[in-house]
């Protein structure tokens, strides 16, 4: 299948997904998730493929966020869209039955970040920075960034970078738990992912999907706050607020919010 905002091949039964829009720091517009969506799809199809690597072309970022010109005039309702359709490709990602791996180069923010999140691991290069900087849009994370930072750095914590935007860097994300391992330069990721996906190459299949497919039980709580981030997204989209954070973004200047 061909793509045009992403890269997809197949070696030694690895699929590796890169986005490939440097141009844009990576950004994931709409064409660029549903082109993810589409060779997650493909890989799982494929018995060939036993695990996922998902990474960005450019040392400068992994997907440095949202493409926030393709958003800032939408309503509540296209916003809840928005929210919806991205739920559902991360959930996809989070809950296949083959591994997935993110090989995080450079920026990983806001939706970037997201998708990171929704791998089953993190790999990191020095120079990676994670962050959910989408309240100084007067906005908050939109596929699923209110959940998975929770379970995987805590409530405190997720809290701190939720509610301030700053981003972190690599070593400080492995220490709060938010990616496995780090390694010194982007040219090292591939092959630390690869010698975790081709371990557990070696394991029976089912097996491993069974494991990821319980451990992802053990967060599906009855309080659907999945459900409660899409509604809360797409709310925003009718504020004051986020008319002026995304106008400030576009105009390159701060914003000015009034409450």
């Amino acid at each position: 299948m061909a793509y045009e905002n992403i890269l997809y091949a197949v070696e030694g039964g690895i699929a590796t997904i890169t986005i490939n829009r440097p141009d844009k720091l990576n950004a994931l517009n709409r064409l660029t998730l549903a082109e993810i969506d589409g060779a997650m799809a493909e890989a799982i199809a494929d018995d060939a493929v036993t695990g996922i690597l998902l990474t960005g072309s450019d040392e400068k970022a992994f997907a440095a966020g949202a493409d926030i010109s393709e958003f800032a005039d939408f309503d509540e309702e296209q916003g809840t869209e928005l929210s919806a359709a991205g739920h559902a490709i991360f959930n996809g990602i989070e809950n296949c039955e083959k591994p997935v791996i993110a090989l995080v180069n450079g920026f990983a923010l806001g939706g970037g970040c997201e998708l990171a999140m929704a791998c089953h691991m993190r790999i990191a290069s020095g120079n990676a920075r994670f962050g959910q900087p989408e309240v100084n849009l007067g906005l908050i994370p939109g596929y699923a960034g209110t959940q998975r930072l929770v379970q995987l750095v805590g409530k405190a914590k997720a809290l701190e970078l939720l509610l301030t935007g700053d981003a972190i860097k690599a070593d400080e994300a492995h220490r709060l738990g938010l990616v496995n391992h780090v390694v010194e330069n982007v040219a090292d990721l591939r092959a630390k992912g690869l010698e975790i996906l081709n371990k557990i190459a070696t394991k029976g299949p089912v097996a491993v999907a069974h494991c990821i497919a319980l451990v992802n039980d053990y967060y599906d709580m009855e309080e659907n706050g999945f459900e409660n981030e899409i509604e809360t997204f797409g709310s925003l989209f009718q504020t004051p607020e986020f008319r002026e954070g995304t106008q400030a973004f576009l105009e390159k200047r701060a914003p000015k919010f009034r409450g």
